[in-house]
């Protein structure tokens, strides 16, 4: 666990592994490397993720970051990732929500990529992730007017999975978590990777990497439980570990 006197705190509740954002973006790579079996990511802040550091922004510091490469890598953990959004998720702190599997929003909340006010683009991937989840109009719409939307239009246009009352964000968020940390992880892997490669490279490249991710879960462990249990009692209540 990284102390909470960080920027950045890890901690585990059970096979969840939370991150908990105090100012900047980490802590993903230890979570999966302590085991955890999904990712939620929250902030203890006001805000979610109010975007980036104004400062570093004028400087030219940000310039010189791989912000796409840092997206990147969060799409490609090979567990679940959910962020639980609350306050304003603007600019790059939306973004790396974009770079979760899921998102939930408590109602409230105020969401955009508003580059566009400060005469600059979304840098870290937004543009081309609104376009795949939103379609071509509506991250248009999204970026270049630049404004804040409520959690109800974005999830109508597809840019977020659910939302819930303020109060209800973190019970909800973190049952959602353990949910996919109880799943066949295996198969969660093999799902991500052929969703985020049909995402960049389209239908026919997924079905091409079909066979070649279904390999592991074949193999698997989960697999073997999840036939197992419902081969016995005709149901599908296998306890996966996992593997």
């Amino acid at each position: 666990m990284i102390d909470t006197d960080e920027i950045v705190v890890f901690s585990r509740d059970g096979d969840v592994g939370l991150v908990e954002l105090d100012g900047v973006m980490e802590a993903f790579t230890e979570a999966v490397e302590a085991g955890c079996r999904s990712i939620l990511l929250s902030s203890r802040l006001r805000h979610f993720c109010a975007g980036a550091d104004l400062d570093a922004l004028a400087s030219g510091e940000l310039a010189k970051l791989d912000l796409i490469g840092f997206l990147r890598s969060v799409e490609d953990l090979p567990i679940p990732t959910v962020a639980a959004i609350h306050g304003a998720a603007l600019g790059g702190g939306f973004e790396l929500a974009l770079a979760c599997d899921l998102i939930i929003a408590a109602e409230s909340a105020q969401i955009g990529l508003v580059e566009t006010t400060l005469g600059l683009f979304p840098l870290m991937g937004g543009v081309p992730r609104a376009v795949a989840h939103a379609g071509l109009a509506r991250a248009k719409e999204l970026v270049l007017l630049g404004r804040r939307h409520t959690p109800a239009t974005l999830e109508r246009w597809g840019l977020i999975n659910q939302v819930v009352p303020d109060e209800a964000l973190r019970d909800a968020s973190r049952s959602l978590a353990r949910q996919l940390a109880a799943g066949p992880t295996v198969a969660y892997r093999a799902v991500k990777r052929l969703a985020n490669h049909t995402a960049a490279h389209g239908v026919f490249a997924g079905d091409e990497l079909t066979a070649e991710v279904a390999g592991p879960v074949w193999d698997s462990d989960d697999l073997a439980t999840g036939l197992a249990a419902f081969f016995a009692r005709g149901v599908a209540d296998g306890v996966f570990s996992g593997s």
